[in-house]
């Protein structure tokens, strides 16, 4: 067992805990792990979710809304960085003195019960690479353990638990909170312009993520990334490239483009020693899918069983996931938020077969779509078509004066839609034609209003 830090050894010595925000897509898998090592939990949320369904599934006892009398007779309360510090239950856990500790916390804390943790990280990516080195393993038995931003459709979660010491865990930038973690071997995909209210400069980004890869003892970069290759540059730790570039040491090569993603062979210093084929399109999910190929043939897994694995992936949920086939038109929903997503999603859209590529995108928080307007209008203007939302905040006030209609004044095809999910199911029946695709698209929760259109025509054939 690796050495705990104080806050950690809370998890050895108490039993009962209460989790503000349960049903968080952070939050629930580390419910699901807590509940299956037998803590006694209770959880809170005020909006209903799809991981709420799961946690509720497992018999924990989840109150909507919050009230001070939640917390009585826990041991502890954790909650996620949403949650406000003026949170009645938060109040009331620390007026009656019961230890608190933030969601990034118990992650932290987590991988310091585990022996081989696999921390993946980077701007873009992660939550797609984190689910397909899970679903490799898981499908090679080795009883891995996992904590993942997105559903992995395979098990219908984005938490596994396990009986190894292997824990893959999605590694986010967002505030340094990745650094509360101790991971063993790290993934660095990628280092993009993100979060640069918090950052400032990209020199801080960069340094974060170097902090983050140095606390690792084996660490995989992306050698085609110059900032990768910059955060990882002479760190006394063994590292291993992958790339499309000869130089790296697991390349890409002989890509053929298929009708659900590329495939392709994989060198090894220069030796072939496998070849995949996605099911999930562009040229980006390449890198994605090398990157996990990596990680599993050091760790053992035959290249058969990487290929088998990744054959059977079709994406973590809200990543290009394709829905169905309704009222003639494709409906696919993807948790793209950044302009690089943004245009590597339509842009592997615009690959496939479809007469236009329409997108229905939800800007999240003001601070990154004002800071990256005009990327934001760049990639909006890969689609043929553009519904935009008003921008969801989140955690922030809109002291930017930055609207959605900015965005849309400057797209040659682009509308501005009501907030309301039915209102917005039904500019897309209207307007989408048999034999366009239909992207639901933002790191909100705009998927609910692909979901009204699946309820719409429940007898319509998938794709």
């Amino acid at each position: 067992m690796k050495e705990l830090r104080t806050e950690d050894r809370l998890l050895t010595e108490v039993k009962r805990v209460h989790m503000i925000g349960i049903g968080g897509s952070g939050m629930c898998p580390l419910a699901e792990i807590l509940h299956a090592k037998g803590y006694e939990l209770t959880g809170s949320d005020h909006n209903e979710s799809d991981p709420l369904k799961r946690v509720k599934a497992l018999g924990i006892p989840v109150f909507m809304g919050h009230s001070a009398d939640h917390v009585k007779g826990a041991e502890l309360v954790v909650y996620s960085a949403a949650v406000p510090q003026d949170n009645p239950e938060l109040v009331a856990a620390r007026e009656n003195g019961i230890p608190t500790m933030e969601r990034s916390h118990l992650l932290g804390a987590l991988t310091r019960h585990y022996e081989q943790v696999i921390g993946v990280c980077g701007t873009h990516g992660k939550t797609t690479v984190t689910s397909m080195i899970t679903q490799i393993l898981l499908l090679n038995k080795m009883e891995p353990n996992a904590v993942i931003g997105g559903m992995l459709p395979m098990i219908h979660s984005n938490g596994v638990v396990g009986s190894s010491e292997i824990l893959v865990c999605e590694s986010c930038e967002f505030v340094d909170t990745f650094l509360q973690m101790s991971p063993d071997i790290s993934v660095l995909l990628n280092i993009d312009n993100d979060h640069l209210d918090y950052f400032k400069t990209m020199e801080n980004l960069v340094a974060s993520f170097r902090k983050f890869i140095g606390m690792s003892k084996l660490i995989y970069v992306n050698g085609d990334d110059a900032l990768s290759r910059q955060a990882a540059e002479g760190l006394p730790i063994q590292t291993v490239t992958f790339g499309f570039s000869s130089e790296n040491d697991y390349v890409a090569i002989n890509l053929c483009s298929g009708k659900f993603g590329f495939s392709f062979d994989v060198l090894y210093r220069g030796e072939p020693v496998g070849h995949l084929a996605m099911h999930i399109p562009g040229r980006h999910n390449v890198l994605n899918g090398l990157a996990a190929f990596a990680v599993c043939h050091q760790m053992g897994v035959s290249a058969d069983g990487i290929a088998d694995a990744v054959a059977k992936f079709t994406g973590a949920g809200r990543r290009f996931e394709f829905l169905g086939r309704y009222n003639g038109f494709t409906l696919a929903d993807d948790y793209a938020h950044h302009p690089t997503e943004i245009k590597a999603t339509l842009s592997a859209a615009k690959e496939l077969d479809y007469q236009r590529v329409m997108v229905v995108f939800q800007p999240f928080t003001f601070s990154r779509t004002a800071l990256l307007k005009d990327d934001f209008i760049a990639a909006l203007s890969v689609a043929d078509e553009v519904l935009l939302t008003p921008i969801m905040g989140s955690r922030e006030v809109n002291t930017y004066g930055i609207t959605s209609e900015q965005l849309a004044e400057q797209l040659e095809n682009a509308t501005v839609v009501s907030a309301d999910f039915e209102q917005i199911a039904d500019e897309i029946v209207a307007r989408a034609k048999p034999g366009d695709i239909v992207i639901t698209m933002g790191g909100g929760d705009i998927y609910k209003a692909a979901h009204i259109i699946q309820r719409r025509f429940p007898n319509e054939a998938k794709a």
